[in-house]
């Protein structure tokens, strides 16, 4: 049930949906999430309403993924590994890729109507 924001630049006009799956793929394969299991919004800003690293290129691109904790960190590199391959195929530079993963404990998620991720079945292992 992850939740993710993708941010970058005016770049990308014409690419939104490309960089969503490309995104989407790489949490589907590296931590198994379901393939039908969608929760992300893309923000394309112009260059002077962003400040990027002084060593990237206008397509650095940050990705947050709010997601239940519990992954290893082989799981965490595999999915860091993925989204840099997916984003490059898509001409963002390696380099230019910030990740961020903010790791939420199941009960603090309000789900299906309201009810606490801990208490639900979801379909889906964490523990990977």
């Amino acid at each position: 049930m992850p939740s993710v924001n993708i941010f970058t630049g005016s770049w990308a006009r014409g690419q939104e949906r490309a960089l969503l799956d490309a995104v989407h793929a790489a949490m589907v394969s590296a931590i198994g999430i379901p393939e039908g299991d969608r929760d992300a919004v893309l923000d394309l800003y112009d260059d002077h309403c962003r400040l990027v690293p002084a060593s990237s290129s206008d397509r650095y691109t940050r990705v947050e993924i709010k997601l239940f904790a519990g992954r290893s960190l082989e799981a965490k590199r595999a999915l860091y590994r993925e989204l840099v391959q997916n984003l490059a195929a898509l001409g963002v530079p390696a380099q230019d890729t910030k990740i961020v993963l903010i790791e939420v404990e199941r009960q603090n998620w309000g789900l299906r109507g309201g009810v606490p991720g801990s208490e639900l079945t979801l379909g889906f292992k964490v523990d990977v």
